[in-house]
Formats: structure tokens, sequence, C-alpha cells
């Protein structure tokens, strides 16, 4: 991949992970515990991907690409809350509702809407691409430091005669 590609997937991830976050807050996506996963996840994300662009080294990039799988984890799980609570609600406004009629109604809700929490796993997609064949690892992928392994490879100097 490109560096070029490498930076426009990184502006991407830090608008979208700024955009997100400052909705949820004005939302007020706070009121219950479960509720500040993807607030969390977004500042820590944030901060992964400054250590991973500004200090990369196998173990940033690694950290980073498993806070981006806990994003994509967090946006299923989202969805499938966000989907719970509104099928709840069609449920107390219409007893009588099953099936393709339920979904239906509780897909296209405007509170909790349903797949709001897809951004989530955009976002995490966006991360993980934007490590996909990342430079820290062209020459082995350890989680040690470029510096290590080539020391771990180097040949020992010879001894002068």
């Amino acid at each position: 991949m490109s560096e070029t590609a490498r930076r426009l997937l990184l502006g991407i991830f830090l608008f979208g992970a700024a955009g997100i976050a400052t909705e949820l807050w004005l939302l007020g996506h706070y009121e219950e515990l479960d509720q500040f996963i993807p607030l969390g996840l977004a500042a820590v994300g944030v901060a992964g991907l400054a250590a991973a662009a500004f200090a990369p080294s196998p173990l940033t990039v690694r950290v980073f690409q498993l806070v981006m799988l806990l994003m994509v984890f967090s946006g299923f799980l989202g969805v499938w809350y966000h989907y719970q609570a509104t099928t709840e609600f069609q449920l107390e406004m219409d007893p009588a509702l099953r099936g393709w009629a339920l979904f239906s109604k509780a897909i296209v809700a405007k509170a909790p809407p349903a797949l709001a929490p897809g951004a989530m796993i955009q976002l995490g997609l966006i991360g993980l691409a934007y490590t996909f064949r990342h430079p820290v690892f062209r020459s082995g992928g350890s989680f040690l430091s470029t510096e290590a392994r080539s020391a771990k490879v180097a040949d020992p100097p010879e001894e002068k005669s």
C-alpha cells in the first residue's frame, strides 16, 4: 500500500472517530456504563493510531489492530443491543407484532437506530486497512522492534588475528 493511501486512511479514521465521539457525546450516549464503550474505543483508537503513525513499531501497530478488532466487535454488539431495545419498544406499542413485521419496524426505527453502531464496524475496518501490509512488518512481523530483530539475526563480529 502506498504511503499516500495510508495517510488518507489515517485522516478518514481520525475524522470518523471524532465525528462519532462528538455525536454520541451530544446525544447523551453515556447514561449507562455500556454506552461508554463506543466513546472509549474511539478515544483509545485515536491514541492507538497516533502511536502507530508517529512511533511505528510492530507492538504499536499490533495494539492498534487489536483495538480495531474490538471496534468491529463492538459495532456488531451495538447493532444487537440497539435492535433488542427497538424490538422491545415496538412490542410495547403493538404486542401482536411478530416476524417480518416486527423486524421491518425495528430496523428502521429512529430511537435507538438499530444500524447506527455499524459506523463502529466501518471505523474498525478503516483502521485495519491502515495497518494492511504495514512497513514495520516487512522483515518478519514479530513484536520485536526492527533494531532488535536485526540484532538477533546479525552475524557475530569476527575476531582479528
